[in-house]
């Protein structure tokens, strides 16, 4: 029997669920050519950030200022920079390009913290012919003055300030750390977000013990991290109409499987083709297709959601009662 492998995620017809997330391999048109040829529906491209955005525009105003005081009639040359093209062109001509060579949809990223006048650059990705927006706000309040209701009115905020900004589909890639993640959640598709990808891996500083330092310490994502999504897409499925994307902690089939379980319409990897390269994918796909297969399933959408808490036979298992059930299962080991 075939098994039909075909999702939808923001509204694009994807050939399976493998989605390639941002990483280092979507910098380079070799790698992108690569994900794609081993199976990839759709790739991420890398984020293009708030400060990078802001750095090329402070940059301008620095030269306009120059230029002005040494010739002041040099000043007519120089555009407003609301209507000037500052950001970083090699990302946009990379979308460009990528779009040329690619026939799987290639889904821009934004980066950034506050609203402000760095979303414009999301129509300029759209028109660069990006199938996609991936929105991601990676936002680490430290204000202690700053309350929970200022900061999801911060992520609204940007939300609605983006979507003025594109027709084509918007995904918005969060962390987990709000209080009342459904609620929010809510909130974030009623501001525009056609998905949310779920969930943003903050990158956690470490404390150097010789120099003293606090220094970035990048760790790829470990397979016990998709428990995390795995309850939140469950809990959340067919209760907001949109796409929901699991990352972090997708590195084999039987992680695909589960996150499609619990009600993903995609799997994101990247740590995993980091680890072992694109050609991952296809050995992935060819383990979904085998699982599914052997049960009888006929297709993807067959089997989306099906153990979500909506259809769980134990909907507790994904609340309180999980955390008591594990507690008395587990037995202290012996010694010898």
């Amino acid at each position: 029997m075939s098994v039909d492998l075909t999702t939808h995620y923001l509204k694009l017809p994807l050939r399976n669920p493998l989605v390639a997330s941002a990483s280092p391999l979507s910098g380079r048109i070799e790698s992108l050519l690569a994900l794609e040829q081993a199976g990839a529906s759709a790739v991420v491209m890398q984020s293009l950030f708030e400060e990078q955005i802001e750095h090329e525009e402070l940059e301008i105003h620095r030269l306009h200022d120059y230029l002005g005081d040494s010739f002041a009639e040099s000043l007519s040359y120089f555009p407003e920079l609301e209507d000037y093209n500052t950001g970083p062109e090699p990302y946009l001509e990379h979308i460009e390009l990528a779009k040329s060579k690619l026939s799987i949809p290639v889904i821009g990223s934004l980066n950034g913290t506050a609203p402000g006048k760095w979303v414009r650059y999301a129509n300029l990705i759209e028109q660069a012919g990006a199938d996609a927006l991936e929105l991601n706000i990676y936002f680490v309040p430290t204000d202690a003055d700053l309350s929970a209701s200022a900061v999801e009115d911060r992520y609204l905020e940007i939300v609605k300030q983006v979507r003025k900004e594109v027709s084509i589909p918007l995904a918005v890639k969060i962390g987990p750390y709000f209080s009342a993640f459904p609620h929010f959640a809510k909130r974030l598709v009623a501001a525009g977000a056609d998905g949310l990808v779920l969930f943003n891996r903050y990158l956690e500083p470490d404390i150097d013990l010789d120099t003293l330092r606090v220094e970035p310490h990048l760790v790829l994502s470990t397979r016990d991290e998709l428990r995390l999504p795995l309850r939140w897409i469950a809990i959340l499925r067919g209760h907001l109409k949109c796409s929901l994307a699991a990352t972090s902690g997708v590195h084999f089939a039987e992680d695909v499987l589960k996150a499609l379980l619990a009600g993903a319409d995609v799997t994101m990897l990247a740590s995993a083709l980091l680890r072992y390269g694109p050609a991952h994918l296809t050995k992935m796909l060819a383990e979904v297709t085998h699982w599914l297969d052997s049960r009888g399933y006929s297709s993807i959408e067959q089997m989306k959601g099906s153990g979500s808490r909506d259809n769980s036979a134990d909907p507790c298992a994904y609340e309180r009662g999980n955390y008591m059930k594990t507690l008395i299962s587990y037995s202290t080991p012996t010694s010898s």
